[in-house]
């Protein structure tokens, strides 16, 4: 097996550098970290293209995991690629596999429109498989689906449910082809509460950005515009929260 010890060697910058947004398009792979995040990426088979573990680790769980591909790094290096308080030693490098706007449409999809909470993206994507969607689109401004905070938050979600980033007009446009609503989240004068709604099999349902709320082109597009009706003295509900209550009801 191959040892590195050095921060500077090629392969470590390398590795560092998929924290970084420009990197991961540049080579169409990103950096994943933890026990349960590795294990996921193996057991669904991911594209994982080396693995990276430290000496403690590998005395300990080394049998568990394959061998190919893997490299043993220093307690030193591990500190250096993670990006938690407590690196757990052990990393992977996964290639990134790209996902085509289905033709069909069998369930309905949550929409992400400048959603750039890490935490709150993660989260949305988790419940939206847990209530049944068929995917979740990540739409321009929403914070990479492989930032490490967003792969943390999903636990590995992302492995097995499909999570798409693209333009959210291309899937309208798709959605009012097949004659599916599309709901917006904006309260305004036109907006209904989400009681009202009998939701068909497919929709699409638009969360916006944690404080300007939706994009207004995007917002003229939506068939409808729900809210989530508020009795006590909060002001507003956190984005992940509301996507919740919306995914669970309108199933």
């Amino acid at each position: 097996m191959e040892k590195i010890v050095s921060k500077k060697n090629e392969r470590v910058k390398a590795w560092k550098k998929l924290h970084t947004k420009k990197e991961r398009d540049t080579s169409a792979s990103y950096l994943i970290e933890g026990f349960h995040l590795v294990s996921e990426a193996l057991q669904y088979g991911a594209p994982v293209q080396e693995m990276m573990i430290s000496q403690e680790v590998k005395d300990e769980l080394y049998p568990d995991y394959p061998q190919e591909n893997m490299v043993l790094i220093s307690k030193e290096i591990a500190a250096y690629l993670s990006d938690t308080e407590s690196p757990q030693g052990i990393f992977a490098v996964v290639k990134k596999e790209d996902q085509l706007i289905p033709e069909d449409f069998t369930r309905p999809y949550l929409f992400l429109d400048n959603v750039q909470d890490p935490g709150n993206v993660g989260t949305m994507i988790r419940t939206a498989d847990a209530a049944g969607y068929g995917g979740v689109v990540l739409g321009k401004g929403t914070v990479d689906l492989y930032n490490s905070k967003v792969l943390r938050s999903t636990q590995g979600g992302h492995f097995h449910f499909p999570v798409y980033q693209g333009e959210l007009t291309e899937w309208f446009e798709k959605f009012k082809a097949a004659d599916f609503p599309i709901y917006g989240t904006e309260l305004n004068v036109n907006a209904v509460s989400y009681r009202e709604i009998a939701a068909p099999g497919v929709y699409g349902l638009v969360m916006g950005n944690e404080g300007k709320g939706m994009n207004p082109e995007l917002l003229k597009q939506t068939t409808k515009n729900l809210y989530i009706p508020i009795e006590g003295q909060a002001e507003s509900l956190n984005v992940a929260v509301a996507a919740g209550i919306l995914m669970f009801s309108l199933r």
